[in-house]
């Protein structure tokens, strides 16, 4: 072994310190072409003999990684300045909360290539202990999944040990959704509200709360009687960020031909906004040229929008419906009268039909099942005709 000399050779000695050494030549520096030399040690010459062997195969077979004094708090430190650019702000915004907050304090000082999954799943059990929820622990599975997969890519470590976790499982919210009853007294309710327009045009379009509140008029097309679903307006995540316009959710554009009452709607809304022009004249600003303005042409606030929806509903007896839910209340109408799933998936911007299915299956499992009772009258009518 003293003799090798191409990549991947190495040579044994015995140090004063009465330790064994053996040396081996892991590759070439990629900026001097100079070999680069490394050791393993052991208290005995077998002991670091199969080491040796070891460190030579995995470089044979291109799986040797070389041990580094990297910690998870450093990767975390360089993957998120360097790998999350095609992510949205608020992702990252996400992301950083939790690694802050979370990650960092547990795992952060661990050497990268010392990680085990079962110090990963004794952090998750901890943060289901300390209240976080199943959804919660699975979201920050996915931040740490991620970093490791990346670390893998770059050759920092063997293998991804977050792989190996369990996770909790998590129950979906019951999905709540306006019975006819429920819609008709909510109609009722925002009759002359300050904000009817944008719940009027939220309960039938199914577009979410941001995405209203995004609606631009160049989306809206009176001639075709089509909205384009593109933008969605979102707030940095910091002490006095800005509001800002996004892509929508998945980044899936896409356009919608609601019923002829909500263009009507939008009309309406035009037909308000230019007399409000007019009458603030040069207070006026609109520079996103939003739909759903206040008087002086800004932007409305989520949270206001919504406290005073959940006002609503609590006024007309449905205290815990949520904002969400009027896309479910719209999307069960649309399902219970004959759209078909995949008309239904592009109005609400799903990225699959399957997933669709998937969150309204109690409705599809409904309507199978007055399918099964039709064909079943059916075949009835026709045995009878027969005979």
């Amino acid at each position: 072994m003293a003799k090798r000399n191409a990549s991947g050779a190495g040579g044994i000695r015995q140090r004063p310190d009465g330790r064994w050494e053996a040396r081996y030549t892991s590759g070439r520096d990629p900026g001097t072409g100079k070999q680069v030399q490394k050791s393993v040690y052991g208290t005995t010459q077998d002991e670091v003999v199969k080491k040796l062997r070891h460190v030579l195969t995995s470089i044979d077979t291109g799986t040797h990684v070389e041990p580094s004094k990297m910690t998870v708090g450093a990767w975390l430190d360089v993957w998120t300045a360097e790998y999350l650019h095609s992510t949205k702000d608020a992702t990252q915004a996400s992301y950083k909360g939790h690694i802050k907050n979370h990650i960092r304090p547990a795992l952060g000082a661990v050497k990268l290539q010392h990680l085990k999954p079962h110090q990963i799943q004794g952090f998750y059990n901890s943060l289901l202990e300390a209240g976080l929820s199943p959804k919660t622990v699975r979201n920050i599975h996915g931040i740490i999944h991620s970093m490791l997969d990346q670390a893998l890519k770059v050759g920092y470590i063997r293998s991804n040990p977050s792989e190996a976790c369990t996770l909790p499982r998590w129950v979906k919210k019951e999905m709540r959704v306006m019975n006819d009853e429920a819609v008709t007294a909510f109609l009722q309710a925002i009759q002359g509200d300050p904000y009817e327009g944008i719940y009027f045009i939220d309960l039938f379009t199914v577009m979410r709360q941001s995405e209203t509140l995004g609606l631009t008029w160049g989306a809206v097309d009176f001639t075709t009687g089509t909205i384009t679903v593109s933008k969605q307006l979102l707030r940095e995540r910091k002490a006095g960020g800005k509001y800002y316009l996004d892509t929508p959710k998945n980044d899936k554009v896409r356009k919608i031909k609601p019923a002829n009452i909500v263009m009507q709607k939008l009309k309406e809304q035009k037909h308000r906004q230019t007399e409000w022009r007019l009458k603030a004249g040069p207070a006026w600003v609109n520079p996103m040229d939003l739909v759903f303005t206040n008087e002086l042409g800004q932007h409305l606030v989520h949270l206001t929008v919504y406290r005073h929806y959940k006002a609503i509903v609590a006024g007309v007896g449905e205290p815990d419906l949520r904002f969400h839910d009027m896309r479910h209340s719209y999307a069960v109408v649309a399902l219970m009268n004959g759209d078909d799933i995949k008309t239904v998936q592009g109005n609400l911007g799903h990225h699959s039909a399957a997933f669709t299915l998937d969150v309204y299956a109690h409705v599809t499992e409904k309507m199978q099942e007055e399918s099964a009772a039709r064909m079943d009258a059916y075949i009835q009518n026709a045995t009878k005709e027969k005979a």
